[in-house]
């Protein structure tokens, strides 16, 4: 199935700017700017927009809402309406607690797993959508809020491992793009991608 919607979860504003929970927004303007996209504003989709053509009719679209996370699924739905674009076609990148910083994991099913974005998602656009997972983890110290963890900051140790992942989490997005789920599961799922 071609991917042809691609959202990265996050929040508008300077507050929320280097925080975990916009992780899936700075791999996809990496991503986007690899590939010499731009990003316009989409106030019909509560979005901003970068348009890839692909050349043979084929568009992608990437997109960042702007509807802050938990309501994220608001703008998926709206431009996934408008293109007539299917669950199956879109694939969402967003941070995941469960995992430690630095992995990556693609999944196609299951819960929203505590993850408001991908909650919104199921509400608004449905299940089947492609899954790019960001480890954000563990939570330190344990016993702290789980929405002033992912709205944090990452420490300076942190950060670095983020800019030396960059690449990895662009080139991971590349192949379920290219390849697929099933293809992007078996490389990075597996492969200790740290």
């Amino acid at each position: 199935m071609f991917l042809s919607l691609v959202a990265g979860l996050g929040n508008p504003g300077r507050d929320y700017e280097a925080t975990r929970h916009n992780l899936g927004w700075v791999v996809l303007d990496a991503f986007a700017k690899k590939h010499g996209l731009a990003w316009k504003p989409a106030p019909q989709f509560e979005a901003e927009v970068a348009r890839w053509d692909l050349g043979a009719g084929r568009t992608r679209w990437l997109l960042k809402p702007l509807t802050f996370m938990n309501d994220s699924g608001r703008a998926v739905a709206a431009l996934a309406r408008f293109h007539k674009i299917a669950p199956e076609a879109i694939a969402v990148v967003y941070d995941d607690l469960t995992m430690e910083l630095g992995r990556i994991k693609v999944t196609v099913t299951g819960s929203a797993g505590g993850h408001n974005g991908v909650a919104s998602l199921l509400t608004h656009v449905g299940d089947g959508f492609a899954r790019y997972r960001l480890g954000i983890g563990p939570k330190q110290p344990p016993q702290m809020e789980l929405s002033d963890f992912v709205l944090g900051k990452f420490t300076s140790e942190q950060q670095l491992t983020v800019t030396r992942q960059l690449d990895t989490y662009v080139q991971g997005l590349e192949l379920l793009l290219s390849r697929g789920s099933e293809a992007a599961m078996n490389q990075l799922n597996r492969k200790e991608s740290k």
